[in-house]
Parts: C-alpha cells; sequence; structure tokens
C-alpha cells in the first residue's frame, strides 16, 4: 500500500479532527518556509477541491534578520500572487518590543504574530460574511515541530497535559498538518516543481526560503532539532511516528481529564461578581468550596489551574506555585485551613476560613480586610 501524501494526510488530520470544512474561512500562516510553503499549495488544492473555504495569507516581518527577511516577504507576496490568494502583510520591530517590555524575543514574536493574526481573521471572516467563530488560524506546524516540543518540555519540565506537545486545535488555532514530516514536506514541494506546476521560487531559484537562524544551536529549538533528535533517530528511525502515535494516547487522557476539572471547577467555583444583565466577571475572583478539597489532587490541580487562568485572563501565564499555593489552603483532611493567605502571580490573594477558599484581587482583599 503507497504511503500517504502530503494532500491525503492533511485532508485526513482535517476531517477526522474536525479542524476545517467547506465553508470555513481559513487564514494561512506562511513564513515562507518549506513548512508553510507547502501549506498554501496544499490549502489552495483544497480549496480549489471545494474541500475548505474562502483563503487568505498572513506573513510577519520580524525585521531580525535585515535583508533576508525582506525577501521572505518578497517570497511569500510572489506565491500569494501566483497562487491568488489575499495577503495581509505586516512588519514588527520584535527587537526593539522585547527591548522595551524586557520579554524574551521569542515570545514577543509569537504574541505578536498571533495579534496580527486575529486581526486578519476578523477581516478574512468579514470579507466573506462569515461569523468570526467559524473562521481558523491554520499554522504549518508538522510532526517534526510536535517531536521537537516534546523533547524541549522534558528538558526543563512539565505537567502530564505539556507532553501532548501541540494541539491539533487551540481555540481558533488549527494545525492539520501534525501528522506529516517536515521531509513529506519538502518532497511534495520538489514533486510539484518535477510535474511543471505553477511553483514560485526566491532569487536564488529555491523552492522556499531558509532562516539561517534556525542553526544556531545557541537556541533553545535549534538544538534539539540538531543534536537530540538526530541522535534518537539513529535508536529508531521510526521516531516520529512512534512518538506521535504517543502524544496521541497522551491527548485523549488530558482531554478526558480536562472535561472532569471544567465540570469540577464549574460545580465547585462560585464567582464573586456576576449577573443575568452583566455576566461573569471573572477578574473579580471567586470562592471555592470546602468539598473541592475532597476531591482527587490530580482533579484538583486542573481545576485551579482552570479557575486561575479565567481570573488572570488569556494572555497570563499561570505559574505552578500558584496552583499549589491555592491547593495548600485545605488541609491533609481536605478541609480549608481558617486563617490561611497567601500572595500569588503579584496581585493575587488566597485566603481561607469555613466558607472555602477565595481567590481575588489583592487590592479587593485589602479593601475586605479593612472593612473587618
Amino acid at each position: 500500500m503507497p504511503a500517504p501524501t502530503a494532500i491525503d494526510r492533511m485532508r485526513s488530520t482535517l476531517a477526522e479532527r474536525v479542524l476545517a470544512g467547506p465553508d470555513t474561512p481559513a487564514l494561512l500562516m506562511v513564513s515562507g518556509g518549506s513548512d508553510s510553503t507547502a501549506l498554501a499549495y496544499l490549502a489552495a488544492e483544497l480549496h480549489e477541491a471545494g474541500e475548505l473555504g474562502p483563503l487568505a495569507m498572513l506573513h510577519v516581518n520580524h525585521r531580525l534578520r535585515g535583508e533576508a527577511a525582506d525577501a521572505d516577504a518578497r517570497f511569500v507576496a510572489q506565491l500569494a500572487k501566483l497562487l491568488d490568494i489575499p495577503l495581509f502583510s505586516c512588519e514588527i520591530d520584535i527587537a526593539r518590543e522585547a527591548e522595551l517590555t524586557g520579554e524574551n524575543v521569542e515570545a514577543v514574536a509569537r504574541r505578536e504574530r498571533y495579534l496580527a493574526a486575529n486581526e486578519a481573521l476578523e477581516s478574512l471572516c468579514r470579507h466573506a460574511a462569515a461569523p468570526l467563530v467559524d473562521g481558523r488560524i491554520v499554522t504549518a506546524h508538522t510532526a517534526d515541530d510536535r517531536v521537537e516540543s516534546f523533547y524541549m518540555r522534558s528538558i526543563v519540565g512539565t505537567g502530564p497535559g505539556g507532553f501532548r506537545a501541540m494541539r491539533y486545535r487551540n481555540g481558533p488555532v488549527v494545525r492539520p498538518l501534525l501528522d506529516a514530516s517536515r521531509n513529506d514536506l519538502r518532497a511534495y514541494l520538489v514533486e510539484r516543481e518535477r510535474a511543471e506546476e505553477p511553483v514560485a521560487v526566491d532569487a536564488e531559484g529555491s523552492l522556499w526560503r531558509e532562516d539561517a537562524t534556525n542553526a544556531h544551536t545557541d537556541r533553545f529549538r535549534a538544538y534539539v532539532r540538531h543534536e537530540i533528535v538526530p541522535r534518537a533517530k539513529e535508536r529508531n528511525p521510526q521516531l516520529l511516528d512512534v512518538l506521535c502515535r504517543s502524544m496521541n494516547l497522551i491527548a485523549d487522557e488530558d482531554d478526558m481529564l480536562e472535561a472532569q476539572a471544567e465540570a469540577l471547577a464549574n460545580r465547585h467555583a462560585a464567582w464573586i461578581e456576576q449577573s443575568e444583565a452583566l455576566g461573569i466577571d471573572h477578574g473579580a475572583g471567586c470562592v471555592l468550596a470546602p468539598a473541592l478539597g475532597a476531591e482527587p489532587r490530580p482533579l484538583q490541580r486542573r481545576a485551579v489551574l482552570r479557575v486561575l487562568g479565567l481570573v488572570l485572563g488569556a494572555e497570563a501565564r499561570v505559574e505552578a506555585a500558584s496552583v499549589e499555593a491555592v491547593l495548600a489552603a485545605y488541609d491533609g483532611a481536605g478541609a480549608p485551613r481558617g486563617g490561611y493567605v497567601a500572595n500569588i502571580q503579584g496581585d493575587l490573594a488566597v485566603s481561607a476560613n469555613k466558607r472555602g477558599v477565595r481567590v481575588e484581587p489583592m487590592a479587593a482583599f485589602r479593601a475586605r480586610r479593612k472593612r473587618g
């Protein structure tokens, strides 16, 4: 039986994982590298076949690589013109932004890229007269990226759910190439040229752009890509397939536990400010019921993580120490510790009494204390 082609893999992943369909507006994140270039061609094929909805492309120039980054932008513009796909393109001075905020350059680049993607998706959905909730941001992450993430998280540490490495879908973001390898996609691009189908090429005649910084092993992902994964493949040439199957098993169990934790949080969290007219103000905090302390610890941990994520907002990172500080408000028998107080995430207060464990902004906690 012949091996599945790149288009077969993308088609089956879109269908089996229910990522997108014939009416789905799809914004393609295209850097110009081999993976995202292949994504653009594959999506165009599926759109032409009536299997994917209106398309647009987004290219973000991070202004980190001078003329090379400008050449990437020119290549992507050529690709968009060739495929007759509308292109959103923007430039962001990531280095300056990172300097101003004190953040990691890669973290800033990712945040700004997805902010641009959400704006572009809104525009695409408006033009397609489709609800924003139906739109998808489509990335070109592959099985290779997923395996690299698995090793990266193994090195720095993660919770059980972290070992799923990448989700096929996370909100509007979908990854239909997670079952394809980088070699699959590069072979697909070479075959397109061999079959004399229309292709974009850069000034050197290449079918995709190479980011030279991907070879710099002082960067964590590049180190894993070039130093760790090749050695693991020497032991097991089927590493990508084997690890991706393992990660999918982890993901299935993680999804089950997440569903249970969501139900637990809904049952045991009473939000401090909510009304029929305005809904819930998650930022005002909540009270966790005493009964939460009797639940299995792994589910408690996930429920608290979920609650803190809602209190802090979508952009915030919930620290593991914060979750443990909330759990420490319950004693060994599972009852709230009267008089317990902790400060988490810099601006949240955790306090406990017989009525439960309260999580709220520090200002609200101090105001309550002052009132007596």
